[in-house]
């Protein structure tokens, strides 16, 4: 296994496989969080496959889009490790969408930012670990602190690295540098909370 936790390539052997199972579902702790899965600090890589972005203009400079893609890991997972079978996820992203136009109907397009796990749905219950209304609670908690974190990037506030808790989650993982000070204004993109 390597430093960040993925499984090296040249190491695929059943004991590793195994280590690697048992430590992804090994309670772990951070900032006073409980937790299992992937540690905090590690990666891993996704491939897309061509997907669907459906997008309408609402204002002069406002969006609203869809995007619907299967994606696969790089590497595959070790047996016996993550979430079974049918878990679903439900994300919020804050991103920079940064495009360039390379011909009449072609762009070049990178994003950066960051994503917040609100809840999950196991198989087996077919409910959401948090309800809407507190989802949409920590919502507001994750903008809220991004905004003072923000208000903070601009002098407007001191530079304070107190944290706004919700739940048993600490929003540590506030926006990186990279996507407080890219080239683009902060744009938001809101995502309804339909419980499919």
């Amino acid at each position: 296994m390597t430093e960040n936790g993925t499984i090296s390539t040249r190491d695929q052997s059943p004991t590793r496989e195994v280590d690697a199972a048992s430590s992804y579902n090994t309670v772990k702790e951070f900032a006073g969080m409980k937790y299992t899965g992937m540690r905090v600090g590690a990666s891993h890589s996704w491939y897309y496959r061509q997907g669907e972005w459906k997008e309408t203009k609402v204002a002069p400079d406002k969006w609203q889009f869809t995007y619907a893609v299967n994606k696969r890991r790089e590497r595959d997972a070790p047996e016996g490790s993550g979430a079974p079978v049918g878990t679903e996820y439900h994300w919020y992203i804050l991103a920079h969408q940064n495009v360039r136009k390379l011909d009449a109907n072609e762009y070049t397009t990178s994003m950066t930012g960051a994503k917040y796990k609100l809840a999950h749905r196991r198989a087996a219950s077919g409910e959401w670990s948090a309800s809407r209304r507190t989802r949409l609670r920590q919502l507001i908690a994750i903008l809220e602190s991004n905004i003072a974190e923000l208000r903070r990037e601009l002098g407007e506030m001191p530079d304070r690295r107190e944290e706004i808790t919700w739940g048993q989650r600490t929003p540590s993982q506030r926006l990186p540098h990279a996507f407080r000070t890219g080239q683009l204004p902060l744009e938001t993109y809101s995502l309804s909370f339909h419980d499919h």
